[in-house]
């Protein structure tokens, strides 16, 4: 079976920038594994915040709950890492199990956070542990002996807040319109962040208007990504 990889710094990003993908892959037989280094508990909760008797476990509680069924309705399954938010606080056990989860799971490819991001600094922190892990996870010296099959998968960084504040030049547009129903229901279950619900039905809408005028192909929803490394090709058809 196909696998895909999603690492995300809060729960809320993975739904708004990666969705789309997410479920698309999923309904082609993909395994879509997320891994959430955070509950957004923090910084990416604010109406749960205004919450009467709100403290940080009943926040945790809510957004945990909520990412575990947005991932259910997309048709990924997930593992949350719980190292807090504003900052996040990884640790030697996150980035050893982040490297058994490469291993294990040997993804086609991982969708990550752009490399830059100056209004949210656990977003590139969360891209580099990203990127770190998948190199590492290479490395035979890393525990020696460990039997597993491992390819380094692609890297494609889903879309910022703000991209042209990020350095962030998408090359890819994935067309997502067959299942954006699902990414939208998704969307609504992040009670937490219904003031984001617009604006990133905005953005699909924006997307797919630009996929649509640089292939021809007909589309209204789309995703972009950037491709962190370099592709194999045989011609440039």
């Amino acid at each position: 079976m196909k696998t895909g990889l999603v690492v995300t710094a809060h729960p809320g990003d993975f739904v708004w920038r990666a969705g789309g993908a997410i479920a698309l892959h999923a309904k082609k037989g993909y395994r879509m594994k997320i891994v959430c280094l955070s509950f957004g508990e923090r910084g990416e909760s604010q109406f749960a915040w205004k919450e009467q008797g709100a403290t940080l476990e009943t926040v945790k509680a809510g957004r945990k709950h909520e990412a575990e069924r947005a991932a259910r309705l997309l048709g990924a399954e997930i593992e949350f890492f719980d190292c807090g938010d504003y900052p996040l606080k990884l640790t030697e056990a996150h980035f050893d199990r982040m490297v058994d989860i490469y291993r294990e799971l040997n993804p086609s490819f991982v969708l990550t956070h752009a490399l830059e991001d100056p209004y949210n600094f656990d977003h590139p922190n969360a891209a580099h542990f990203a990127q770190e892990t998948r190199v590492v996870a290479q490395a035979m010296g890393h525990k020696p002996g460990a039997q597993y099959k491992y390819s380094a998968p692609p890297v494609f960084l889903f879309e910022p807040h703000q991209p042209e504040q990020c350095n962030y030049k998408p090359d890819t547009i994935l067309k997502i319109d067959e299942v954006w129903k699902e990414k939208y229901e998704a969307f609504q279950i992040l009670a937490a962040q219904k003031h984001l619900w617009g604006y990133y039905e905005r953005v699909a809408l924006n997307r797919g208007i630009q996929g649509s005028r640089n292939t021809g192909v007909p589309m209204t929803y789309g995703e972009a990504y950037q491709r962190l490394f370099p592709t194999v090709a045989e011609e440039l058809a």
